[in-house]
C-alpha cells in the first residue's frame, strides 16, 4: 500500500492524542513524575502498548516506522542553521575538556560494545556484530541515533537494527534518569554538589513539566512580518531547503557509486552548514532566530521518540533480550566508573554538576542531561550547558562519521578494525591529557570548585 497525506495526518494525530495524555499525567500522576520521563516517551510506550506491535488497538499505519529516518533529517539539519558565532578563548580549557570527556566516552561505548559482542555475543549467542553498536546507540547516541543507523542497516539487510536500535535507546533513557537520580541523592549526600543539599527540594515544573507565569519564557523572535510570511514558515522552510538538498546530495552520489547507501541525515547536516554559510554571506542570519530553529529541531525529536517506541518490534525484541541485557550491564558498568573516576579529574569547575548532566547526554539525551543538571543546578549557574553547546560542535563529527559509515564498516567484515581504532582513540586522549596537565591524577575537590569560579 503507497502512504497518502491521510496515513501521515492519522498517525499523527493519534500520536498528538496520546502527547497530550502524556501531558496530563506527566501533570497528575505523582509517580509518574518521579521518573522525570518526558510526555513524548510516555506517549511513545502508550503506542507500543496500544498500537500495532502491542495490543492492536490503534489504527497506525505501517509506515510509522519510517518517520524517525526523515525526522532526524530535520534534527541535523537545523543543528547548525540559526547558529551565532562563538568566542572561545575565555571558556577553552573548559570546552577542551568537554570535548575529551565526551569523545572519550562516545568511542569507548562503541569499543566496548564492538569487543563485548565479537569476543562472545557472536560467537557463543550466534548475535550479528551490528549489534555491538547498540550500546553506543542506547547511551550516547538516543532514538534519532537509532534511526539512523536503522536505516543503513536496513539498506544492507539488517531490519530488526532499527527496532533493537529503538529498543536500546529507550533502555539508554531509563537508565539515565533512574541511575542519575541515585546519583544525585549519593552526591547531596556526600556534600558533592555545589549548589543544592537537600534532594527532595527540586522546582515543580521539573516534576510536572508546566512552566508557571514568572518563569515563562519566549520561544523566540518575529524577525520577518508576517504580512509577508509567517517567521515559523520562513524557519521551517529553510530546513526544508537543506533536506531537500540533502536528498539530492544522497541520490545523485548513489546513482555515481550503487553499491553505497549512506543515510539523509549526514548529508543533511552539511547541507545545513551550507544553508548557514550562505545566510552569514548575505548578511541575512540576523532573520534567523536560533531559537525557533531548536524548537523545530525539537519537536522533531520528540516525534523520533513517540514514533520510535511506538514502532518497537517485541518479537525481534525478545529475541534479543539477553545478548542486549549483557551489553547494557556492563556498558551501566563502564558508564558509572568513567562518571567516579574520569569527571572529577577532567572537569575542574563545578565537576559534580558537569558529570551529572555528562552522565544525562551520555546515558540517555541531552534533554535527559539538561533534566539531571537542573536538580543539582537549578538556576544554571555552572557552566555545564554553555560549554557543552560549544564542544558538541567538535564531538560531533565523530559521532556523525560513527553512525555513517561504522554500520558499513561491520557489515563489510571490518569490526576489528574500527574496535581497534576506538581503543586507540580512547588511550590518546588520556595519554596526551595527563602529559599535558589537562585532566589530573587527583580528584577536583567541592572546595576546588569554588576556588576556580570565584
Amino acid at each position: 500500500m503507497d502512504i497518502t497525506i491521510w496515513n501521515i495526518m492519522t498517525d499523527v494525530g493519534i500520536m498528538s492524542v496520546l502527547l497530550m495524555v502524556g501531558v496530563l499525567l506527566k501533570a497528575k500522576v505523582s509517580w509518574i513524575q518521579k521518573t522525570f520521563m518526558p510526555a513524548s516517551f510516555i506517549a511513545g510506550l502508550l503506542g507500543l502498548l496500544f498500537g500495532p506491535n502491542g495490543l492492536g488497538w490503534l489504527p497506525f499505519s505501517s509506515w510509522i516506522e519510517l518517520y524517525p529516518a526523515v525526522l532526524i533529517a530535520v534534527v541535523f539539519a537545523s543543528i547548525p542553521i540559526g547558529a551565532v558565532k562563538k568566542r572561545f578563548k575565555e571558556q577553552s580549557s573548559r570546552i577542551r575538556n568537554v570535548w575529551i570527556y565526551g569523545v572519550f566516552i562516545l568511542m569507548l561505548f562503541y569499543a566496548v560494545g564492538l569487543l563485548l559482542t565479537q569476543l562472545f555475543l557472536t560467537p557463543v549467542m550466534n548475535v550479528p556484530v551490528g549489534a555491538g553498536m547498540m550500546l553506543g546507540v542506547g547511551f550516547f547516541g538516543g532514538h534519532g541515533s537509532a534511526a539512523a543507523i536503522g536505516e543503513t542497516f536496513a539498506s544492507l539487510g539488517w531490519e530488526e537494527a532499527t527496532s533493537l536500535g529503538y529498543t536500546s535507546a529507550t533502555i539508554g533513557m531509563v537508565i539515565a534518569v533512574f541511575c542519575g537520580m541515585l546519583i544525585i541523592k549519593r552526591g547531596t549526600n556526600q556534600n558533592e554538589a555545589h549548589f543544592v543539599s537537600d534532594f527532595k527540594r527540586l522546582p515543580n515544573e521539573l516534576k510536572t513539566g508546566l512552566m508557571p507565569k514568572e518563569k515563562r519564557q519566549s520561544i523566540g523572535e518575529t524577525t520577518l512580518s508576517p504580512n509577508a510570511v509567517d517567521p515559523l514558515l520562513a524557519h521551517i522552510g529553510l530546513i526544508a531547503i537543506a533536506i531537500l538538498l540533502a536528498y539530492g546530495a544522497k541520490i545523485g552520489i548513489e546513482a555515481v557509486f550503487p553499491m553505497l547507501s549512506l543515510p539523509l541525515f549526514s548529508f543533511a547536516i552539511l547541507t545545513g552548514i551550507l544553508i548557514q554559510w550562505l545566510l552569514r554571506k548575505t548578511k541575512s542570519d540576523d532573520y534567523v532566530d536560533k531559537r525557533v530553529v531548536d524548537r523545530i529541531g525539537g519537536t522533531a525529536t520528540d516525534l523520533i521518540v513517540m514514533f520510535g517506541i511506538a514502532s518497537i518490534n517485541l518479537t525481534v525484541v525478545a529475541s534479543y533480550a539477553v545478548p542486549l541485557a549483557i551489553l547494557f550491564i556492563v556498558g551501566l558498568l563502564v558508564a558509572y566508573i568513567s562518571f567516579r573516576i574520569l569527571a572529577p579529574r577532567t572537569f575542574r569547575t563545578y565537576w559534580f554538576e558537569n558529570a551529572v548532566f555528562s552522565w544525562g547526554y551520555t546515558t540517555g539525551t541531552v534533554a535527559m542531561g539538561v533534566a539531571l543538571l537542573k536538580i543539582v543546578d537549578p538556576e544554571l549557574k555552572s557552566t555545564a550547558l554553555e560549554d557543552f553547546g560549544v564542544a558538541y560542535l567538535g564531538i560531533m563529527p565523530f559521532e556523525v562519521l560513527t553512525l555513517t559509515f561504522l554500520p558499513l564498516i561491520l557489515m563489510s567484515g571490518f569490526g576489528w578494525a574500527y574496535t581497534g581504532l576506538a581503543i586507540t582513540i580512547c588511550l590518546s586522549l588520556i595519554i596526551v591529557s595527563r602529559s599535558q596537565g589537562w585532566i589530573t591524577s587527583m580528584k577536583y575537590s567541592n572546595d576546588h570548585s569554588r576556588t576556580h569560579s570565584q
